[in-house]
């Protein structure tokens, strides 16, 4: 049997507030009691979000006030520079940064230009720092999600769309390529279905380009989908096959409302599973196979879940791998659960936070579903209330 590296964790450890909000002080704490305060309340987060929406179209001088709350807490700046001191700060607590540039639901050649641009600013700064594990990007950023869609549908594509994905290929190469060079891991984010295929598809051709030596290319998986389980074995044999490591990021899933009114617009089977358990259960068998597998597949778990994290934590234990193994991390948004990214760093594990950052504008449909991510999710938002609102009482700084 192998050797224990580690001692055992129990779910005891992600109640420890005065590690979660350590590097918080009393001023921050109370900003983040009174945003989750506001937030738990469906009500007003729909009656926000549109209002903000509103002032925007029109103009209105509301940028300060979303600057100093929403985006505050959800985001490390407008540019890479203004992200220093969140990459520094989350640096001080063990917690590395992936720089997300969170521009969305633009549809112009220039725009997706100056998008990857940025994308490869982000790699060289990444180069430069341990802090920067890795890198990230959406396809549907730097292309048109209509021609993904005809792509992946296999439709004929005119002169113009040719010649147009073409480009968004030469994109991803550029990306890919300079990861490489930088020895920097980059990571495809996960899409909606209808585009998915074509975006796993760019993915695997440049994990066998680039994947030889060690995980430069990750694609994310999105275990809320039934079939997605099957398709990461499936990514794993493939990957053995042609000689290369696999690359996964393990997610739930971000777009099951959208997935779920679409099938049933268009009369297919939902690619969603049809219960949050059977999801948890698909989610825990893919950490599972990726630890028992640890050889050939390098793995992120981008969660929330404090299960699955227990789950992984105690699967490390079982197989003898120590909490700080390279080739497995544990990532989270930030602003958004830090009792885990903070505790498990905390106990030697590896972590990161996504930091997004971007133009106000630009990033207010980022921000918006993060509102409606923790109105949605069951329990999110009364989770981290409660915990902001313990250490408020621990810090004896009242609550109401």
């Amino acid at each position: 049997m192998p050797s224990i590296t580690q001692p055992a964790i129990s779910p005891a450890v992600f109640e420890d507030t005065s590690v979660a909000f350590a590097a918080k002080t009393d001023h921050q704490l109370r900003k983040t009691y009174w945003l989750f305060a506001m937030m738990n309340r469906a009500g007003l987060v729909n009656l926000g979000t549109f209002f903000i929406k509103l002032a925007l179209r029109l103009h209105l001088p509301i940028k300060k006030l979303i600057r100093s709350t929403i985006y505050e807490q959800f985001c490390g700046g407008e540019t890479i520079r203004e992200c220093e001191g969140t990459i520094r700060h989350l640096s001080e607590s063990g917690i590395g940064t992936i720089l997300d540039y969170s521009i969305e639901g633009e549809d112009d050649e220039a725009v997706f230009e100056q998008t990857t641009t940025e994308i490869l600013r982000t790699i060289d700064r990444a180069a430069t720092s341990k802090d920067i594990p890795f890198t990230v990007f959406k396809v549907s950023g730097i292309a048109p999600s209509a021609l993904l869609e005809k792509v992946q549908r296999k439709a004929d594509l005119s002169s113009a769309e040719t010649q147009a994905y073409a480009r968004v290929v030469a994109r991803v190469e550029r990306l890919c390529s300079q990861a490489n060079l930088r020895s920097v891991r980059i990571f495809f984010d996960g899409e909606e279905s209808w585009i998915q295929e074509v975006i796993d598809d760019l993915a695997y051709t440049m994990m066998a380009r680039y994947n030889s030596r060690q995980a430069i290319v990750f694609n994310t998986y999105q275990l809320y989908r039934h079939d997605v389980l099957d398709a990461y074995k499936n990514a794993y044999l493939n990957a053995r096959k042609n000689n290369y490591l696999l690359g996964g990021k393990l997610v739930r899933g971000a777009y099951m409302d959208k997935e779920r009114v679409r099938a049933r617009e268009n009369n297919y089977r939902s690619p969603i599973h049809v219960t949050k358990a059977d999801t948890d259960r698909d989610y825990d068998a893919a950490v599972d196979f990726s630890l028992e597998h640890i050889d050939f597949i390098e793995v992120c778990l981008g969660t929330h879940n404090e299960a699955s994290c227990l789950h992984c934590a105690e699967k490390m234990q079982k197989l003898g791998l120590k909490c700080g193994d390279s080739r497995v991390w544990f990532a989270q948004l930030l602003g958004m659960s830090d009792n885990l990214s903070y505790n498990l760093a905390n106990l030697g594990y590896n972590v990161a936070k996504y930091v997004p950052y971007g133009p106000i504008d630009s990033v207010m449909p980022y921000l918006f579903r993060r509102a409606e991510e923790n109105k949605s999710i069951a329990g999110q938002s009364s989770r981290e209330f409660l915990l902001v609102k313990r250490e408020m009482g621990r810090r004896n700084l009242g609550v109401v």
